[in-house]
């Protein structure tokens, strides 16, 4: 097989990134918006010594699974890859993904608990990073490149955002105002950044700049007030001159408002800014965290929330546990979940800025154990050391693992294994309908 060549490939598989897979003499090929079931022709883009890549040019027998793509861009942007199947088959992929890397990496004898939906594939985003092409509209990088496919209108996300983009659009035409260009790291207007809080409906809209002012700035304000009204609250300039791929930097300037809205979660209201971690689905967000709770059983319990953020799942517990200690190594977290504590009034919670490896030594020093502790890492998961700490230095009788990638959530629970923790349930939650993520709760105790 060479690059180019076209194949009859029939799909057998799906891969944990959304691409169907079929072998071709022995070799597997990865096929990008391929169902299994497909019987495709396949135009080959790269050969390895292991896999091929490549792409759709015919579907000759199509999969029972396959619906029509609603979305014109589908085949372009980097974000959906399962606009193609029911939603029912996307949901069968994503509770075997998580098996699939509990079994074999993690060596985890257990299937999950049925996969937690609220069945709602559109409009549930209540964030938008748009990056700005060179004619000021905004779209979507393309799949494993920053090529920007136009597109300012997204099935994921509420209404007003398509609007916002508009008019911001709209305004990056007529103000003179410069897109930032990487290849040269010139040019003014990086990304248009947007949240919603779904509960009280308020919006925050951000532009991310390359400079300290942009021009016409009232004007933009205005517009944005005209449309939305009283859900507009804060329009914010983040400042990164950095030639860096990280979209935010640590600068805000407030255009309007206080730089904040307020949101909902679990019965607690939470002030978000730009720079505040918060989950993208709502109302799933929620039912992660009530289950997050039930395997917590907080009740009279010490608990120790490390990757607190702004301490969203330790409040969400607060009210049952006897007391709640964050652990957050980011400043501007570890204000952010004080300030949410005080101003929901719950006093049995207190927040350490630092690496859990000192939060450890500074608990033992004060004879504090917690009887539970819950971890929500980023993506690249928890380091050995930080599972050493928590096995050696908290041993808690109960760890609750909030995860959003199967992988890495298997590699620590196989590593938690050996220090004396077994897995006792896990439940995938699909908070990011029509891609390829997926988070998972787990449950793992403490032997004897």
């Amino acid at each position: 097989m060479q690059k180019n060549d076209k194949i009859i490939l029939e799909i057998t598989a799906t891969s944990s990134e959304g691409s169907g897979i079929g072998r071709y003499e022995g070799l597997a090929v990865f096929v990008p918006q391929a169902a299994v079931g497909d019987t495709l022709k396949v135009k080959i883009l790269k050969v390895k010594s292991n896999c091929a890549y490549g792409k759709v040019e015919q579907i000759i027998e199509p999969s029972p699974l396959r619906i029509e793509p609603d979305c014109q861009v589908f085949s372009k942007c980097g974000g959906c890859v399962y606009r193609h199947i029911s939603y029912d088959a996307e949901l069968q992929i994503k509770q075997q993904k998580v098996e699939d890397a509990l079994r074999r990496i993690g060596g985890v004898d257990m299937s999950p608990q049925p996969i937690v939906s609220d069945g709602v594939c559109s409009g549930y985003r209540n964030k938008a990073q748009y990056p700005v092409a060179q004619d000021g509209s905004v779209g979507f990088f393309a799949t494993h490149s920053h090529r920007i496919i136009p597109c300012d209108s997204c099935g994921l996300q509420p209404e007003e955002f398509s609007l916002i983009a508009k008019i911001f659009s709209f305004w990056m035409m007529t103000s003179g105002n410069k897109p930032y260009l990487e290849e040269t790291g010139r040019g003014l207007v990086r990304h248009l950044y947007i949240r919603k809080a779904v509960a009280t409906g308020e919006i925050m809209v951000c532009l991310v700049i390359n400079g300290d002012r942009v021009v016409a700035a009232d004007r933009l304000v205005q517009d944005l007030r005209a449309e939305l009204g009283d859900s507009l609250k804060t329009v914010v300039l983040n400042v990164n001159k950095k030639k860096t791929n990280v979209i935010l930097s640590d600068e805000c300037k407030n255009l309007y408002g206080d730089g904040y809205i307020y949101d909902i979660l679990c019965g607690v209201k939470i002030r978000i800014s730009p720079l505040s971690f918060y989950q993208v689905n709502h109302d799933m967000a929620e039912r992660l965290y009530s289950k997050a709770a039930e395997y917590a059983a907080p009740e009279g319990k010490t608990l120790l929330d490390l990757y607190c953020g702004a301490g969203t799942i330790g409040l969400s517990m607060a009210e049952r546990a006897e007391r709640v200690i964050g652990v957050e190594i980011i400043p501007e977290a570890i204000k952010d979940a004080e300030f949410n504590a005080a101003q929901n009034g719950i006093a049995n919670t207190e927040f350490i800025c630092g690496d859990a490896a000192e939060a450890a030594a500074e608990l033992a020093k004060r004879n504090i154990k917690p009887q539970t502790v819950i971890v929500d890492p980023p993506r690249k998961g928890c380091s050995a050391e930080l599972l050493h700490t928590i096995a050696h230095d908290f041993a808690p009788d109960t760890l609750v693992y909030v995860s959003c990638d199967p992988a890495t959530l298997a590699r620590d629970v196989k590593i938690l294994n050996e220090l004396n923790y077994e897995i006792k349930e896990y439940t995938p939650f699909d908070l990011f309908p029509r891609t390829s993520h997926v988070e998972t709760v787990a449950r793992l105790e403490r032997r004897g």
